[in-house]
C-alpha cells in the first residue's frame, strides 16, 4: 500500500486562525488562555478559557450560511478553505465522487442549541429556527464541508471525545486504502457557553484557579485541572500515488501509523490503555521507539493522569528518554480539536526543526520525562508521536513522519 501523505492543512484555534498566524504563535509559547468573553462567566467557579478573537464569519462564509450553522461549523468551514488552497485543489481536479470527510465532534452546536433552548421556553416553539434540526448534531460539520468543497465520497464522524481528532485521521487513512482518492479529515470544538460551561464543570476536572498563567499546568506539583479551548484542525489526506499524479504542490509529512485502546475498568488493577496505543502506533509505523524526534503528549492537567502518561512514555522511550511538549498549555484542551492542532504542530515542527514549548510548566520531579519547557527548541524532527486520551478511557496514538 502507498503512504498516506497530508498535503494541506487548516487550523482555526485560539493561537491562532490559519497556519502561518498559529504556527507563529505557537513556536514562541505565546499564551492565548484569558477570562471568558463569550458569555458572562462571573458566576462560574471557572473563569478562564482559550477563546478565537477576531473571528468574523461574515469575512469566511457567505451570508446564508451563517444563521445556518453555530460557531464550531463556522470554525470548521474556515479551517477546511484554508486546508484545500494550502494544498492547491481546485474545482474539477479530482471527482468529487473520489473525495470525501470525516470529521470528530464531541458536543455539536452548543452555543446554536443553548439560543435556541431558550426561545423555546422564553418564546415558545414558534421561534425555534428550523436549523436546530442539524446545527446541533456531532456530523454537522462533515455535512457543511462536504457540500462547501462537493465531496461526494465517504463522509462520517467519530465521537471520542480528546480522541476523536486522532481516530478521524486513521478512519481517513482506512477510506483511502479502499480506493477513495482524497479525504478532508479533522477534529473541532466550541462550547464555550452557559451549558456547554455546565458540562465541562460537572465532569469536576475543570481547574478553577484565576490567573491565566497558573490554571492548566500539566505535569506540574501545581497542576489543578484544565482549561476548556475552542477551535480545531483540518488536514488534506491524499494517496501518495494520486497525490503525486495530480501534481501535489506541498507535501507536510506522511500519517504512518496509529493506534487505539481502551483503558481497563476502573478497579480491575490492570495498567491503563495508553502505552498499548503507543506501541501498536509505533509498530503500525515500522518505527522503533529510538527513531522519534518528539512527542506531543494529551497533557490532561490532573495529577493521576498526568502520572498515567508520563509512565507511560518513559515505559516505551526509557527515561527522559525523548523531547516531550504540550503546546495545548498555550490554548486550553480544545477536545476533539486537541489532537488535530497537535498534529498540524508537530507537522510544523518538521517544516521548521523546533519543537515548540509547553509554557508556565515547571516539571514535578515525579515524573521523568523530558519536557521541553519555557522555550522552544530547535531539533531534527522527521518523527513524531501525538498522543490524545478521551474522557470514559479513550487512548489514541499517531506517529507522523517527514518526507523526502
Amino acid at each position: 500500500m502507498s503512504r498516506t501523505l497530508v498535503t494541506g492543512i487548516g487550523v482555526a484555534a485560539p493561537s491562532g486562525l490559519g497556519v502561518e498566524d498559529f504556527w507563529a504563535a505557537t513556536r514562541v509559547g505565546k499564551n492565548a488562555i484569558a477570562p471568558v468573553t463569550r458569555f458572562d462567566a462571573s458566576s462560574y467557579p471557572a473563569r478562564l478559557a482559550g477563546e478565537i478573537h477576531g473571528f468574523d464569519p461574515a469575512e469566511h462564509l457567505p451570508g446564508r450560511l451563517i444563521p445556518q450553522t453555530d460557531r464550531v461549523t463556522q470554525l470548521a468551514l474556515a479551517a477546511a478553505d484554508c486546508a484545500f488552497a494550502d494544498a492547491g485543489l481546485a474545482p474539477g481536479d479530482i471527482h468529487p465522487c473520489d473525495m470525501g470527510v470525516v470529521t470528530a465532534a464531541g458536543s455539536g452546536g452548543m452555543e446554536f442549541g443553548e439560543r435556541e433552548l431558550r426561545n423555546l421556553w422564553s418564546r415558545g416553539a414558534k421561534h425555534v429556527s428550523a436549523y436546530q434540526s442539524f446545527a446541533w448534531f456531532y456530523a454537522v460539520n462533515s455535512g457543511q464541508i462536504s457540500v462547501r468543497h462537493d465531496l461526494r465520497g465517504p463522509a462520517g464522524v467519530v465521537v471520542g471525545e480528546q480522541s476523536g481528532g486522532l481516530d478521524a485521521l486513521a478512519h481517513a487513512r482506512r477510506q483511502l486504502r479502499k480506493g477513495t482518492r482524497l479525504i478532508a479529515a479533522g477534529g473541532f470544538d466550541s462550547s464555550l457557553c452557559s451549558l456547554g460551561w455546565a458540562a465541562h464543570l460537572a465532569g469536576g476536572l475543570l481547574s478553577t484557579v484565576p490567573e491565566p498563567e497558573r490554571a492548566y499546568l500539566p505535569f506540574d506539583e501545581a497542576a489543578a485541572g484544565y482549561v476548556p479551548g475552542e477551535g480545531g484542525a483540518l488536514l488534506i489526506l491524499e494517496d501518495e500515488d494520486g497525490a503525486r499524479a495530480r501534481g501535489a504542490r506541498t507535501v507536510h509529512g506522511e500519517l504512518a501509523g496509529h493506534a487505539s485502546t481502551l483503558d481497563p475498568r476502573p478497579g480491575s488493577g490492570r495498567e491503563p490503555g495508553l502505552r498499548r496505543a503507543i506501541d501498536a502506533a509505533l509498530a503500525d509505523a515500522g518505527v522503533h521507539p529510538v527513531e522519534v524526534d518528539v512527542v506531543f503528549a494529551d497533557a490532561a492537567g490532573t495529577p493521576r493522569l498526568d502520572r498515567e502518561e508520563a509512565e507511560a512514555i518513559t515505559a516505551v522511550f526509557g527515561p527522559r528518554g525523548v523531547p516531550v511538549t504540550a503546546p495545548k498549555t498555550m490554548t486550553g484542551r480544545l477536545n476533539s480539536g486537541a489532537g488535530m492542532v497537535d498534529v498540524a504542530a508537530a507537522l510544523l515542527a518538521m517544516r521548521e526543526g523546533l519543537i515548540p514549548p509547553t509554557t508556565n510548566v515547571t516539571l514535578s520531579p515525579a515524573y521523568d520525562i523530558d519536557l521541553v519547557t519555557a522555550w522552544p527548541r530547535t531539533a531534527s524532527v522527521q518523527t513524531a508521536l501525538v498522543l490524545a486520551r478521551g474522557r470514559g478511557g479513550f487512548n489514541s496514538a499517531v506517529v507522523l513522519r517527514s518526507v523526502d
